[in-house]
């Protein structure tokens, strides 16, 4: 009677302590650390690193509180050998069980990148850097990178003109390739055969759509100039005339957004359109859809030259002397 006595209390021990185990691990597993409740952890989980080596970063970041618990649950749900490498972002009140499901999922951290109308490539490579990506100076290679540039079809010197402006996400430990190719291929889907068509009809192929389009994208500040600004430069294409646009030179000297001086004016440079005639050789930003229609369908108007009128509009005009007028009365205007 006594050895049943015995054991059934060592049974009853045991059953406690599997109850006691199984509160423990459910606890574990369900209610978030300390850390997590206070804010949002950033962890970075490295290729090939075993769940074992998955579990101690999480717990040196404080995302779980045991590295043992976190393996034993990856075990028993049959994901220890799924486990998705990359930079993961947990949120506020994430549990152990839900980090291993974002694990599971591979539901890595998004950073946007912001490339707007008119950008440059140099300015798409600070705004990666600022993401923590890849260096700047890495995306500028690449993207200027013969071979590359071969596999992606751009046939300039440079994706210049060629990363369509928008906002993308980008998962961290992409390559500068990698990252530049999903910007080419945005645009290759926006220049349909029906834009490519019309570009030809005008005796442009894509690079000199995308070079003229980039011009008038710099150049036009309110929407409904882009097309006067585009019969400006058509008109003086058709009339042998040098397109005379600020911004090639700004492209040309390296002073992006900046005033020019007389001497950047007469500077001898390809992209300087006061010294040479014609389209320069490449385009000098990212033109958006709005400045590639304009290229493609300028206004039928005659004007020549235009100017500043303030900060957002021009003055356009069909002769050198009314254009002087028109100069001579922005900068009386700018010394007010």
């Amino acid at each position: 009677m006594g050895f049943w006595r015995a054991l059934f209390r060592l049974g009853l021990l045991g059953l406690l302590l599997a109850l006691l185990a199984a509160g423990v691990g459910a606890w574990l597993a369900l209610t978030p650390t300390g850390a997590l409740e206070a804010e949002p952890r950033t962890v970075d989980i490295p290729a090939q690193a075993g769940v074992l080596a998955i579990a101690r970063r999480l717990r040196e970041a404080e995302v779980v509180r045991s590295a043992e618990a976190f393996v034993a649950l990856s075990v028993l749900s049959g994901s220890a050998r799924g486990l998705r490498a990359g930079e993961y972002e947990f949120p506020r009140g994430t549990t152990m069980l839900a980090a291993l499901r974002m694990l599971e999922s591979g539901k890595v951290r998004l950073h946007p990148v912001l490339h707007p109308e008119g950008a440059t490539l140099a300015e798409l490579a600070r705004t990666i850097e600022g993401q923590r990506l890849v260096p700047a100076a890495d995306v500028l290679r690449a993207a200027a990178d013969p071979a590359f540039l071969n596999t992606v079809g751009v046939e300039g010197p440079s994706l210049e003109g060629y990363v369509f402006p928008d906002t993308y996400y980008f998962t961290r430990g992409l390559t500068a390739e990698q990252i530049l190719a999903r910007t080419v291929q945005r645009l290759r889907a926006k220049l349909t055969p029906e834009i490519v068509a019309r570009a030809r009809e005008r005796g442009l192929d894509v690079h000199e759509l995308l070079t003229l389009a980039s011009i008038i994208e710099r150049e036009a500040v309110v929407h409904d100039e882009r097309r006067l600004i585009s019969a400006v430069f058509w008109n003086r294409l058709q009339l042998g005339m040098p397109l005379q646009a600020d911004p090639t030179v700004q492209y040309a000297v390296r002073k992006e957004r900046q005033a020019l001086t007389r001497a950047d004016l007469a500077t001898d440079h390809p992209f300087n359109t006061y010294t040479r005639p014609g389209l320069p050789p490449g385009p000098i930003a990212s033109p958006g859809m709005a400045a590639i229609e304009a290229a493609l369908d300028p206004a039928p108007v005659k004007y020549l030259y235009f100017v500043a009128s303030d900060d957002h509009r021009h003055h356009f005009s069909m002769t050198v002397a009314e254009h002087n007028a028109a100069v001579a009365r922005y900068r009386l205007a700018r010394t007010r």
